[in-house]
């Protein structure tokens, strides 16, 4: 089809063709799909390139270390001192998951740059998954440790009784809008950045070897993908640090 419309002179690319999901092994109960899709693949992939990532920078634990170890050690230090800047000490036994989301959605979107990967980040129901987990899991947290105290919540300490009316109605749709906010905001930065890349790819095409800009500015813009892969990751799991922040401090 790619073929046939770049024949008749159309774009030589399909921007969105990059986001498709598609059965490795089919898996069907049913009427329930359980199908191990390229998506699910390249989670797995990810996963296993942050183990192995982490398993060869601490394997010689050298007292100057390499570049595989310094980065794993400054990976470890950033994610600890979010926690503790945003959660404070009460915050250390999350540190785990924490760093485990960090380290997963940046290896996520760093490996979706290479050419002919998937970048399962792109995916609102990805993202939305995450998001919707870690929503419940500091609700929970939050109800376990207040009780009923947490539903202060939704309305600010020392506010006149009567704007209860008005700032609870606020707050709750606030606090149940952040699983979209935080969902929407890596799924649209990740989805956007691999269509211009595709584009740009497209002008490359049709333009031949006049395209000279057309290649500075897909340079410039992977530089830049490469940054919001990192930033993106950054974010999402700072957002998690402030929620988390919120259930226990009630802030």
């Amino acid at each position: 089809m790619a073929e046939a419309t770049h024949a008749e002179g159309g774009f030589p690319v399909d921007p969105m063709h990059q986001f498709e999901v598609h059965a490795i092994v089919p898996i069907k109960l049913g009427e329930l799909d359980l199908s191990f899709t390229n998506a699910s693949l390249w989670m797995v992939i990810s996963a296993l390139a942050v183990l192995l990532f982490l398993g060869l920078s601490i394997r010689g634990r050298a007292l100057v270390p390499g570049r595989m170890q310094s980065m794993a050690e400054m990976s470890y230090e950033m994610i600890a001192n979010m926690v503790r800047d945003n959660v404070g000490q009460e915050g250390r036994k999350y540190f785990p998951f924490i760093f485990s989301l960090f380290m997963f959605l940046l290896f996520g979107n760093l490996l979706g740059l290479i050419p002919g990967s998937f970048t399962f980040t792109s995916h609102i129901i990805v993202t939305f998954a995450l998001a919707i987990v870690i929503f419940l899991a500091v609700t929970a947290i939050g109800v376990a440790r207040h009780g009923t105290k947490f539903l202060g919540l939704f309305f600010p300490h020392g506010a006149p009784l009567w704007t209860a009316v008005i700032l609870v109605p606020i707050e709750l749709i606030s606090y149940l809008s952040r699983p979209i906010s935080l969902s929407v905001r890596l799924f649209a930065n990740m989805m956007a950045g691999h269509i211009l890349l595709k584009v740009f790819t497209g002008f490359i095409l049709l333009t031949g070897f006049i395209g000279v800009i057309p290649l500075t500015v897909l340079v410039g813009i992977t530089a830049l993908e490469f940054l919001v892969a990192v930033l993106q990751a950054y974010i999402f799991t700072i957002l998690t640090c402030v929620y988390l922040n919120d259930a226990i401090h009630l802030h």
